[in-house]
């Protein structure tokens, strides 16, 4: 049993299709009015059919008063990171401290290299998501002093100036599931954040990927707790008898969100779907019964 002690998170996987732009925007603030913590976006800026996350994001912000938002996730090779880190920096004081960094290496190198983005391979994208965290950081570094001087394979800053500094600070989630990027997730983020339908054998592969970010952190000198671990769920339902995995009644997937919680460490619990009515549900009913019995069993 893994259990990183982290408080639970409930947010919603939103999808930004550009012919439903009201509806994105309407779902986000029903994620709010439900109660959850956080509304996010994927984010693939090759498909023409979707809203740029990052315009979207600013707009759901001024549209929301207290739900965090976040790209999920965020796609490097077409986002400079020290343009991404001001654009960051930007949401997060225009929000109040209500952005949140979620981010990846890459994926679709086709629609990336259309776009005018630099195809790499997979253990490239890892190498290039390395520096490019450091980087972001970097310009979110307010109190060193001097510019931000980074000569990488694949990022090249010299002499950029620093700031402006986010509101809070902001955590760095990534999107990984083979073992460089778990490793890269252990050693330098702040949180994972993959989709448990991607996971090669669903719940069954958590205790090895944990295991993997744990041993990259102790190897850099860290906790495993210092990485927060949140899941999507994407073919979330609510259904009168239990079929699966967030795929039962709303009782049944307390129980289920709290084994995972305290069984394989989750924190963080992102349903897609882009039901009004399921992100209700989720807000009002499972939310509270889960953090309940989360809170229960750690008391005991």
């Amino acid at each position: 049993m893994t259990d990183y002690g982290h408080d639970l998170l409930f947010g919603s996987f939103v999808t930004p299709t550009a012919g439903r732009a009201g509806q994105a925007v309407e779902l986000a603030v029903t994620s709010e009015r439900a109660g959850l913590d956080l509304v996010t976006f994927q984010d693939h800026p090759y498909q023409a059919a979707f809203l740029d996350t990052y315009t979207l994001l600013a707009y759901v912000a001024g549209r929301t008063e207290r739900i965090r938002v976040s790209g999920n996730v965020t796609s490097l090779p077409l986002r400079p990171p020290a343009v991404l880190a001001r654009a960051a920096a930007s949401l997060d004081i225009l929000s109040g401290g209500r952005f949140e960094l979620g981010i990846g290496a890459g994926a679709f190198w086709d629609g990336i290299a259309a776009m005018g983005g630099r195809r790499l391979t997979a253990g490239q994208g890892v190498e290039a998501l390395r520096e490019g965290i450091a980087i972001i950081r970097d310009i979110w570094d307010t109190d060193t002093r001097g510019g931000v001087h980074h000569r990488g394979r694949y990022y090249e800053v010299d002499g950029a100036k620093r700031g402006p500094r986010p509101a809070h600070d902001i955590p760095v989630w990534v999107g990984a599931y083979k073992p460089k990027m778990l490793a890269l997730t252990g050693a330098v983020g702040d949180g994972w954040l993959p989709s448990m339908e991607y996971l090669p054998r669903g719940v069954d592969s958590l205790p090895e990927m944990n295991a993997l970010i744990d041993e990259a952190a102790r190897s850099a000198g860290r906790s495993p707790s210092d990485v927060r671990r949140l899941m999507n769920f994407m073919r979330a339902e609510f259904s009168p008898t239990s079929r699966g995995l967030l795929n039962a009644p709303a009782k049944a997937w307390s129980q289920q969100i709290a084994e995972l919680a305290l069984e394989h460490g989750l924190s963080a619990f992102i349903i897609g779907g882009d039901d009004a009515a399921t992100i209700e549900r989720f807000g009002a009913e499972v939310a509270p019964a889960a953090r309940e019995l989360v809170a229960r069993e750690r008391g005991h």
